[in-house]
């Protein structure tokens, strides 16, 4: 019997304070299931020390970047720090990057103008440091595929990945035209998600990347509590049921994927 691919998981925020108390744990269930990289995206310049240190770990990934989320604590000189981070320390990709029309400000609710001027600032200076950099970059997306993609068209990238993709067919199509993968994870778990188990079903499977986002999007059956890598077989076998293939097939396929948007070395 042919051996289990395998599988990456693109987006972990392995560095979060919710894995302080066991992260060599987090590290060793992950690699027991089968995850052989885990990507690990930065928010913003105060935990770029932090994400580079998650490197110490086999088989972990960095991308650098400034999350939309945090964008009251981003300035511009901190686009000098990218740049010079990303040029010695030589991440997969920048991010994680984006837009958040939902919640524009971490600590308080709703989108505030101001917040969304400043989002939309460090997104494509950030887009133009990907591009000089040749490198792929991590989409933070909420309520923002259209803004993004008007941006995306301006300012080419080498592709990237659209994290936790929650969009249209056609806003998909856009993002595949552009030479990027989709991310899916946990949300697909639930049965009440129709749209999006749609989609995962739909869309050619050379679209798709696997993420667990931990320690959020839980998958169904941890709802409410902490996210980890070690989750990702059963996310692969959710997306394996939705399209009537295999778990070897989708772990397979989505590995390299992942290794073919990210020019992750051939061993991952």
């Amino acid at each position: 019997m042919k051996p289990m691919p395998m599988l990456i998981d693109t987006h972990c925020h392995l560095d979060a304070a919710e894995y302080d108390a066991d992260r060599d744990a987090v590290v060793a269930r992950a690699c027991q299931a089968g995850v052989g990289s885990i990507v690990v995206p930065a928010v913003a310049a105060f935990n770029f020390r932090s994400v580079i240190d998650c490197r110490r770990y086999a088989g972990v990934e960095i991308a650098l970047g400034m999350h939309p989320m945090y964008v009251h604590v981003h300035r511009e000189e901190h686009l000098t720090l990218l740049d010079e981070a990303i040029r010695r320390e030589r991440p997969v990709a920048v991010g994680e990057v984006g837009l958040d029309r939902f919640q524009s400000r971490i600590d308080c609710p709703g989108v505030h103008e101001e917040d969304l001027t400043l989002q939309e600032f460090f997104f494509v200076e950030q887009l133009k440091l990907a591009a000089r950099h040749e490198l792929p970059v991590l989409l933070h997306i909420r309520r923002a595929n259209d803004q993004i993609l008007k941006q995306l068209r301006r300012i080419r990238v080498p592709g990237g990945i659209a994290h936790a993709f929650n969009g249209s067919m056609q806003q998909a199509q856009e993002y595949l035209k552009l030479g990027f993968k989709l991310g899916f994870g946990g949300a697909m778990t639930y049965a009440r998600a129709t749209s999006l188990r749609k989609l995962a079903a739909a869309l050619p499977l050379a679209a798709i990347v696997l993420e667990t986002d931990g320690p959020d999007i839980p998958p169904e059956w941890i709802a409410k509590r902490r996210n980890e890598p070690a989750e990702l077989p059963r996310i692969a076998q959710v997306l394996a049921d939705l399209r009537g293939i295999s778990v070897e097939e989708v772990a397979e396929c989505t590995t390299e994927n992942a290794k073919e948007i990210l020019k992750l070395k051939a061993s991952a």
